[in-house]
């Protein structure tokens, strides 16, 4: 299985930022859709963005306009810059990466993100 490593989670202050990081093998990452999910206490698991291999985006609505989400395939890594964070982000989030071609997906181990004053 492909490792999948995050890092970034933390406790921040409402309003605050916050940058997730996500880095995968890089044999496979410049050919896969990358995306965040997170998964809050007692809620479902739910998407937050996507970015493809060729770096089309897509947002969550409860999302859009304060998350934004980027890759970067010279460092194998893809990125969840969070603004503008609101209690109801508090969650744990995970790294997702889609190798359409092969219809395999790996997941990373999530990170926790408390926003709270």
């Amino acid at each position: 299985q492909v490792q999948v490593v995050e890092s970034g989670g933390g406790l921040v202050q409402p309003g605050g930022s916050l940058r997730l990081s996500c880095a995968a093998p890089g044999s496979i990452f410049s050919i896969a859709r990358m995306r965040w999910y997170r998964q809050a206490p007692g809620k479902e698991r739910e998407l937050v963005a996507s970015i493809t291999s060729s770096g089309t985006t897509m947002y969550g609505d409860s999302v859009k306009g304060r998350f934004t989400i980027s890759r970067d395939n010279t460092k194998n890594a893809v990125y969840l810059q969070m603004n503008s964070l609101k209690p109801e982000d508090t969650a744990v989030y995970y790294c997702n990466l889609w190798v359409v071609t092969m219809a395999t997906v790996y997941w990373g181990q999530g990170t926790q993100v408390t926003v709270s004053s």
